[in-house]
């Protein structure tokens, strides 16, 4: 997974699942642009003109962990966990979820104001509910 609003939080919630080494590969948590270009090939013209919070950015981070941790399933999220100006001070964040290279969901997630570590949890929870749910969904096919 990679994860950069929520710092490290929802690789905690994953790592802290029962006999979580049977299907949790690693993390990693890119927070800056820099970071996200050199270790995840983010596309860095899109990515600079909207802070490295977009859809867009979150599925190239979920297409492009698989590769280093050898895994079917990525998850991503980036966003803002603090009202700045380059989020016109507004809190939200972009998820996405791939299964073997193929997206499976991706969306925004829009919380209610809260302080910075309470908006980091409801993110991380927010997108293992959706994990959670597509799980579900592929089990079936």
């Amino acid at each position: 997974m990679a994860e950069s609003v929520s710092s490290g939080v929802l690789q905690l919630a994953l790592s802290s699942v029962r006999e979580a080494s049977r299907f949790y590969q690693g993390g990693m948590t890119v927070y800056n642009g820099a970071q996200k270009y050199k270790h995840l090939q983010v596309e860095p013209i899109h990515a600079t003109e909207v802070n490295c919070v977009s859809e867009q950015v979150a599925i190239q981070l979920a297409l492009n962990i698989l590769g280093l941790f050898q895994s079917h399933w990525g998850l991503s999220i980036t966003g803002y966990a603090s009202p700045v100006p380059e989020s016109d001070n507004g809190v939200y964040a972009f998820f996405a979820i791939t299964c073997r290279g193929v997206l499976v969901r991706s969306g925004r997630i829009d919380p209610q104001p809260a302080d910075t570590l309470d908006l980091q949890i409801g993110y991380a929870m927010e997108v293992c509910r959706c994990l959670d749910s597509e799980l579900a969904v592929q089990s079936y096919r």
